[in-house]
């Protein structure tokens, strides 16, 4: 389910955790502040349902959200989303019903806002509206590199790709991932999926401990994965400068 924690000030920066919310102007943030409001993601909590109208848009300020497609009873993770991004953004700018389910994969926290109030506020404020399309412009790029990877990139730089991606979005080295659910949303064979990760672990570049994976040589794990992790990466990264 969803919490509701206490309200806060909209005309202060204290609250702001998630990316695109941190590089608007203090007036526009001020504008939009109060309509914001904050939100407790429980693990497993459907945020957004394919082929329906989103109520709101969810700014993620911390924890990891799956943005997938669900068919026939199988699933396929195209991106997931962190305090760099937002969930709903892309139905509001593009005005199509969403094709993808997303799922709140670790718990954390986000700021949401009707989708209506954020229609109104950037139509009086166009430089918000600017910081979303650019945002939606790299989860496309996110959703699309990713579906290329899936059909030409090999295990191994999928799955070092995959969890330099998560580590980015959810700004932590310690991912409370399983073997299961790697398999599940890259379309993977499970044990091919252990395979590789002792791979890893012989290297030296993770851990795995029950449920729980972290990464120790992180630069080392980009050096494995895939030309995609930098073009999503360098995507995102863009959006900062």
């Amino acid at each position: 389910m969803l919490d509701r924690p206490d309200t806060m000030r909209p005309n202060t920066r204290i609250f702001v955790k998630n990316a695109i919310l941190a590089r608007i102007s203090l007036q526009d943030l001020a504008a939009i502040g109060g309509f914001l409001e904050p939100i407790v993601l429980r693990e497993r909590v459907v945020l957004q349902e394919p082929k329906r109208r989103p109520d709101h848009v969810y700014f993620i300020e911390s924890g990891l959200v799956s943005l997938r497609i669900v068919a026939a009873e199988s699933i396929l993770e195209t991106a997931v989303i962190g305090h760099q991004g937002a969930v709903g953004a892309s139905f509001l700018l593009g005005g199509h019903l969403p094709t993808h389910q997303s799922v709140v994969l670790f718990p954390g926290s986000a700021r949401r806002i009707r989708v209506e109030d954020l229609r109104r506020v950037m139509n009086e404020r166009p430089e918000i509206r600017e910081h979303l399309f650019q945002y939606v412009q790299a989860l496309a790029l996110h959703c699309a590199q990713t579906g290329l990877c899936g059909v030409r990139h090999d295990r191994e730089k999928r799955l070092a790709s995959w969890l330099c991606l998560a580590s980015d979005a959810l700004d932590a080295h310690v991912l409370p991932v399983t073997h299961d659910y790697l398999s599940s949303v890259l379309g993977l064979r499970r044990a091919g999926v252990t395979e590789t990760l002792i791979r890893f672990e012989e290297r030296g570049l993770i851990r795995k401990m029950r449920g729980v994976l972290q990464i120790d040589e992180r630069k080392c794990l980009e050096q494995r994965a895939c030309s995609c992790y930098r073009l999503i990466s360098g995507a995102y990264a863009a959006l900062r400068s």
